[in-house]
């Protein structure tokens, strides 16, 4: 099987970069999406051969998850425990053997101005997660706006204070982690220098001054089903590249 994972930063605008040809060159099994940035009937986003699970932001313009899934799923659920439908972050797809969250983690903004409700946020949604995976396997996917370790960063010493590199947003990783969960690409790639998000600005993406933010974390009983976890670098089309898991 094959997910991909890819924050399109504003679904509309990613269909005209060449969204649509790599969803149908890619066939994943599971496609799901972070940013749509869009409501329902803004745009058509029917997949033939594919169930679709979309969870929009009130705000208009911002935020918003969305799921697409050849194997209808026993059970969706959106938010955490009735948390962040306001924003559309989260999306939970159960099927047999294994729980699937598309999230898409509240930026910390400048000046560290959101850090707050992103720590809540972690808490509240690490909890949710460590429940989940009493009942069986997880996989978590989406942008979690953290680069966890220095080599996921093209400059650490320069972004320490940063949204996305400060420590308390790092610790939080780490405390998933030690829940009994698995960083896919780390642990398949432990040394190896690769990013999923670049700036628009100071040429960035062509410089490769990026960042990696955005997953595949599987609790440590599915570890030893994944195949692979790529980071698809070479696809345009947003900030964000996608991101892949292969079991």
């Amino acid at each position: 099987m094959k997910i991909i994972s890819w924050n399109v930063n504003g679904l509309r605008a990613c269909k005209t970069k060449g969204f649509d040809a790599y969803f149908d060159k890619e066939n994943a099994d599971i496609f799901c999406i972070q940013e749509t940035k869009m409501q329902e009937g803004q745009a058509d986003l029917e997949k033939e051969g594919y169930y679709r699970y979309m969870s929009s932001a009130i705000k208009k313009g911002y935020s918003g998850t969305l799921v697409y899934t050849k194997e209808k799923p026993l059970s969706v659920v959106y938010g955490v425990n009735g948390l962040y439908n306001d924003e559309g972050r989260v999306i939970t797809l159960e099927y047999n053997d294994f729980y699937l969250v598309n999230v898409y983690v509240p930026n910390s903004k400048e000046e560290l101005l959101r850090l707050d409700y992103r720590m809540e946020f972690e808490d509240n949604f690490r909890n949710y997660l460590t429940n989940l995976k009493k009942n069986k396997s997880v996989i978590l996917c989406g942008d979690l706006n953290v680069a966890h370790e220095e080599i996921d960063i093209k400059n650490p010493k320069a972004n320490l204070r940063k949204a996305g590199f400060t420590i308390e947003e790092r610790n939080k990783f780490s405390l998933l982690l030690e829940e009994g969960f698995k960083d896919t690409f780390r642990t398949l790639y432990k040394d190896t220098v690769t990013y999923s998000w670049w700036s628009y600005r100071f040429h960035a993406r062509e410089n490769n001054a990026g960042w990696r933010i955005d997953y595949f974390v599987v609790s440590d009983d599915f570890m030893p089903r994944v195949k692979d976890s790529i980071i698809d670098t070479q696809i345009l089309g947003s900030d964000h590249c996608p991101v892949k898991l292969v079991f």
